[in-house]
């Protein structure tokens, strides 16, 4: 596979895979930096900034990292994003794929040590989707969410800095979630 031309390996995340009590802050903190993000990037928006990921479960164990989505009609048509996002303290941190995925990817304050990640995506890209009905599926599920925590926290306490091995470890719970909420749309 071809390197992706807007990945640069650059800082690498130095932030423990530590997961922490809910914080009841979390909201607050991403509030703050939608305010931000949504006048940073008015011209390229569709729709509200949402808060996605585990700290946008009340009560869910987490990463206290605050993960956020944005939604921009066409990705070809972003390229100042990176400048905009630039001015108000934010870090284009690109993932492989991104490109070719037709997305962004931004760290606040810096990509190292970081309190919030922002996904940008093309509103015609259905892996949006996905992460709205994760986030949706285990706040109606308070006992899902504390499932998801154990499996978190067991894969956090074995490798505190291995990734991909964390993200793999999480996969086929996440997996078994969405299929239960595309079976439950189908019907």
């Amino acid at each position: 596979m071809a390197a992706d031309p807007g990945f640069d390996e650059g800082p690498q995340r130095r932030d423990p895979i530590k997961i922490l009590p809910y914080d009841a802050h979390w909201p607050t903190s991403f509030a703050y930096e939608r305010t931000r993000v949504e006048a940073a990037l008015q011209n390229y928006l569709v729709g509200r900034v949402e808060h996605v990921g585990s700290t946008a479960i009340p009560g869910l164990a987490a990463k206290p990292i605050i993960d956020m989505l944005a939604l921009v009609r066409d990705f070809d048509k972003t390229a100042d994003i990176v400048a905009d996002l630039r001015d108000i303290g934010w870090v284009h941190a690109p993932e492989p794929g991104d490109h070719e995925q037709r997305k962004w990817s931004f760290c606040f304050p810096e990509v190292a040590w970081r309190t919030h990640h922002l996904h940008i995506r093309e509103i015609r890209s259905p892996d949006w989707r996905r992460l709205l009905n994760f986030r949706d599926h285990l706040r109606r599920h308070p006992d899902l969410a504390a499932e998801y925590a154990r499996i978190k926290a067991e894969l956090a306490a074995a490798d505190d800095h291995d990734r991909p091995k964390y993200r793999s470890g999480k996969a086929p719970f996440i997996e078994e979630i969405l299929r239960r909420v595309d079976a439950s749309t189908a019907s």
